[in-house]
């Protein structure tokens, strides 16, 4: 005879079975669907209601909804399942409408195609999230499935970022024939620079505990991706028998990539901060500027993207040697005792005019991203022949990159205010008031000292960095 303690966990489960039924029958029709042949007519008709619909639809989902139910799940807030669940509901809707729309038609792309896969792990996702709230299996299966469960949760911006792209270029119809390696270059790369600038934001405002479990400077990391993509880079860049200008150019700049990212890692040992990093992206920066186009247009748009990638790197080189010796309490990177008196004068409103200095380097790499992101020979040549000039243009991608920075900040201020992150502004332990967030006196988190007294080193260390990596 069942207990009712049973009962109720069989409740429990039933109620998850009707969302989790729902995913399966939307990735029926997805797995089944086929592209009829479309002419040129059809991939010429204008676009109906429906199909902006189904576009603002997943592009809001996908864009601000996810991401903010993934940055609640980090904080453990209560509203992760909710926005999730709702997120999950809209993109089950959204692709329905997506298939039934009438107008303009579509040949057979990676957006079509990536919408199964997107399905599937969404249903590898819920079926994860389901079973973790069944807490079933606590000291056996449960541990690797909040891992993983976290692993697939931290994946919604790459994957919501990848479809978009796919959308639009399916939209716009490129990346098609010889056209694919020049889009693969620039759509992968200009992502590159906007996830590096991602990665420095949250290291600045929110990673400190995390850099000093690690016992690593930022340069490490920055060092070792670069060692990595220069030696992809390196062997990829060139095909064929004949090498052309731009094929020189690329394998080269993998070259610099790779043995600069070795005298990065070598210059961050012991926790040692260096700016050879900053220093790659600085030559990038002019090395790209200098790429010959076919059009001015084009190149006009490279030699804003090259000069911008410079900044960053001069910001970066600015901020390492200078605001971070300026502006910091004993530095997690093993500076000299000398150097941790704050000279900042803080303004008005709590924040140290040397602390804002490090928001420049990541906007920058962000207008960057979305500069080289724009520049390939398709796009440049569809808005040359629009009559639009290369100054409105590359206004349009600087107000992408400040709408794109604002939503990356909003997101980290999230984290740091929901949850369990949404404590007192100060503990008190053992008679000391440890800061946990920037505060009126121009003193942030990133520059707090650590304690070191024995009856409270073990209590702050549980509070500001032992959490999961």
């Amino acid at each position: 005879m069942p207990t009712r303690q049973s009962h109720t966990m069989n409740t429990s489960q039933s109620r998850y079975i009707v969302p989790l039924l729902l995913l399966c029958l939307a990735a029926t029709p997805a797995l089944g669907h086929e592209h009829d042949d479309v002419s040129e007519e059809e991939l010429n008709a204008p676009v109906d209601a429906i199909l902006w619909i189904h576009i603002f639809l997943q592009a809001a989902v996908w864009g601000f909804l996810f991401p903010i139910g993934m940055v609640l799940g980090l904080s453990r807030s209560k509203w992760h399942v909710p926005l999730q669940s709702t997120g999950i509901a809209l993109t089950i809707g959204g692709y329905f409408l997506g298939h039934a729309h009438g107008g303009r038609r579509f040949l057979e792309s990676a957006h079509g195609t990536f919408a199964n896969v997107i399905l599937a792990f969404l249903a590898a996702q819920l079926g994860l999230g389901i079973y973790l709230k069944l807490h079933i299996h606590e000291r056996s299966i449960r541990p690797y499935v909040v891992v993983l469960h976290g692993i697939v949760g931290k994946g919604y911006p790459i994957i919501g970022w990848t479809q978009m792209l796919f959308g639009a270029i399916a939209y716009m119809g490129y990346c098609r024939g010889g056209h694919l390696g020049q889009c693969l270059a620039h759509y992968i790369m200009g992502s590159g620079f906007i996830a590096y600038a991602i990665l420095m934001s949250i290291l600045l405002l929110v990673g400190e505990g995390w850099i000093r479990r690690k016992g690593r400077s930022p340069e490490f990391y920055d060092s070792f991706v670069i060692m990595l993509w220069g030696i992809v880079n390196t062997f990829t860049e060139h095909r064929g028998n004949t090498w052309s200008v731009k094929d020189m150019q690329h394998t080269v700049l993998g070259v610099l990539w790779w043995t600069g990212g070795m005298l990065g890692l070598f210059l961050s040992r012991n926790g040692q901060r260096n700016v050879i990093p900053a220093l790659i992206v600085i030559i990038t920066g002019w090395a790209f500027g200098g790429h010959a186009q076919a059009l001015m247009f084009s190149t006009m748009v490279h030699k804003v993207f090259g000069n911008t990638l410079a900044v960053a790197g001069i910001a970066r080189i600015i901020e390492v040697c200078f605001i971070a010796h300026k502006d910091t309490t004993p530095s997690p990177w093993g500076d000299d005792a000398d150097d941790v008196t704050p000279r900042g004068t803080p303004t008005s409103g709590g924040i140290s005019p040397l602390r804002a200095f490090r928001y420049l380097p990541p906007f920058f790499l962000v207008a960057g991203g979305m500069l080289f992101m724009s520049a390939t020979d398709e796009e440049t040549r569809f808005v040359n022949g629009t009559g639009m000039d290369h100054v409105t243009y590359i206004l349009i991608m600087f107000s992408t990159a400040f709408l794109l920075y604002t939503l990356v900040l909003c997101l980290i201020h999230l984290y740091t205010n929901t949850g369990r992150n949404a404590i007192d502004r100060s503990t008190t332990i053992n008679g000391d008031v440890i800061e946990m967030h920037p505060t009126a006196n121009g003193r942030p988190k990133w520059y707090a000292p650590v304690p070191t007294s024995s009856g409270a080193s073990e209590e702050v260390r549980h509070i500001i960095g032992d959490e999961d990596d």
